[in-house]
């Protein structure tokens, strides 16, 4: 899917949120300023959360309590070692009651849980391209 701006990734973000259950796993990739914090920050919003979205890039996570569940936004672009996903309890956060977005998946491949959906965010000149690699149903319009 391509998203030429800011306001395509947030009609983007909010048909991804109608998809969103409990119990998920999303995992976000792409490079510096492909968009992903502002696709975590659509579907927030489209879920019902108002107000600030940060990015966890110095917390790691950051929850967020909605009407449905929980989603925690991980931010593991600074993350450096597995025994700190255990000592700080990351993985209890990975219930059936959360959901759990991933952005930098690929920095602790060793102890996350698989995905259900994966997302990837690519730069280009006139836009993000959105790809979805999901087992679930997810359909998003361009």
């Amino acid at each position: 899917m391509f998203l030429k701006d800011e306001a395509a990734t947030q009609q983007a973000a909010t048909q991804l949120s109608t998809q969103i259950a409990p119990g998920q796993v999303i995992y976000l990739h792409g490079d510096l300023g492909a968009g992903k914090t502002t696709l975590v920050r659509g579907v927030l919003q489209a879920l019902g959360h108002v107000g600030k979205v940060k990015s966890p890039t110095y917390t790691l996570v950051e929850p967020y309590t909605l009407s449905a569940c929980t989603v925690y936004h991980f931010d593991l672009y600074r993350f450096q070692d597995a025994d700190e996903w255990d000592a700080a309890g990351f993985r209890e956060y990975f219930n059936p009651q959360s959901v759990c977005l991933v952005e930098w998946p690929e920095r602790a491949a060793s102890v996350l849980p698989p995905p259900d959906v994966e997302l990837q965010l690519d730069i280009l000149p006139s836009g993000r391209q959105l790809h979805v690699r999901s087992a679930l149903p997810i359909r998003l319009d361009a």
